[in-house]
């Protein structure tokens, strides 16, 4: 009887301890064990308790959130069953605006003066939304919807804009996307910008302003975050979202999106996206 209960016991060790394939799809697993809930996300028993902790919490929170965790290095994703969900971008797109900005600059397509510089630092440091506003309608076109063509291409490939407040053409302030656009937006970054172009935008997300400084934040001063934060009330109540990376060598990525749906405000939203990057990652490193 020993014998077959340690037998047991070394069987489950091996499960943790061994990751599996990455899969591209919710890793909820078929039998997950109560050590290692998601096996199929291939991310060791520590990180899939932490997962499991980080969706318990949100699942009690006001409104959805969507949750994308990515470690760049093995290849391998988390994702909850919200990152498909259309949710407002909020500020989170000026990530996608200065990484698409860069790029057309350095391919000679557009030529950035100091001044349009100085708007995109704006941009990523305090989130100005002047400063974006004034980029958007400079950089795209007569019709509006230069920003929308190219943005597929970095990884935004569901992006869509909405109709608001008057405006009939594609506007920065009036878009939907989803958490799997926002985690492929930031591995084009972090693994297919200019070399240029990443340490910039990594030292720019690793240096804003203290009204950025929640979310991903969280993660802890250990983990060296950088972080792209959005707030806003929007048509269906406020949206708090959180996207950037942790980690040695931005190991990983995470995006955070909490729509509350009428069911809360920032407070709410500051809260549930900062706790969620603190189960995710606090004191990992």
């Amino acid at each position: 009887m020993i014998g077959r209960v340690l037998g047991a016991m070394l069987v489950l060790l091996a499960a943790c301890g061994t990751p599996s394939n990455p899969v591209e799809g919710p890793a909820v697993a078929s039998a997950p064990s109560v050590d290692c809930p998601f096996p199929e996300s291939g991310f060791d028993c520590d990180f899939q308790r932490r997962f499991s902790a980080a969706q318990a919490y949100v699942d009690g929170r006001p409104g959805v959130t969507a949750l994308v965790v990515r470690d760049r290095e093995q290849g391998l994703l988390w994702r909850n069953e919200h990152s498909g969900t259309m949710i407002w971008t909020a500020s989170t797109i000026k990530l996608a605006m200065a990484a698409d900005l860069l790029a057309r600059d350095r391919a000679e397509e557009i030529t950035l003066t100091p001044a349009d510089r100085a708007a995109i630092g704006a941009m990523l440091f305090d989130s100005d939304d002047k400063a974006a506003t004034t980029l958007w309608m400079r950089f795209s076109g007569e019709d509006h919807t230069v920003f929308n063509k190219r943005f597929p291409r970095i990884g935004l490939i569901s992006l869509r804009p909405q109709a608001g407040f008057g405006r009939v053409y594609p506007y920065w302030g009036f878009q939907k996307t989803t958490a799997e656009d926002l985690d492929r937006l930031l591995t084009h970054v972090l693994a297919e910008s200019a070399p240029a172009d990443r340490a910039y935008l990594v030292e720019r997300m690793r240096a804003v302003a203290s009204n950025q400084r929640w979310g991903v934040w969280d993660a802890g001063p250990a983990a060296r975050p950088g972080a792209k934060n959005g707030w806003a009330d929007e048509a269906g109540g406020w949206v708090m979202n959180s996207i950037g990376f942790v980690g040695p060598a931005e190991r990983y990525t995470v995006v955070i999106l909490n729509d509350l749906r009428g069911e809360g405000g920032y407070d709410e939203g500051r809260q549930t996206t900062s706790e969620a990057a603190r189960l995710l990652f606090g004191g990992r490193f």
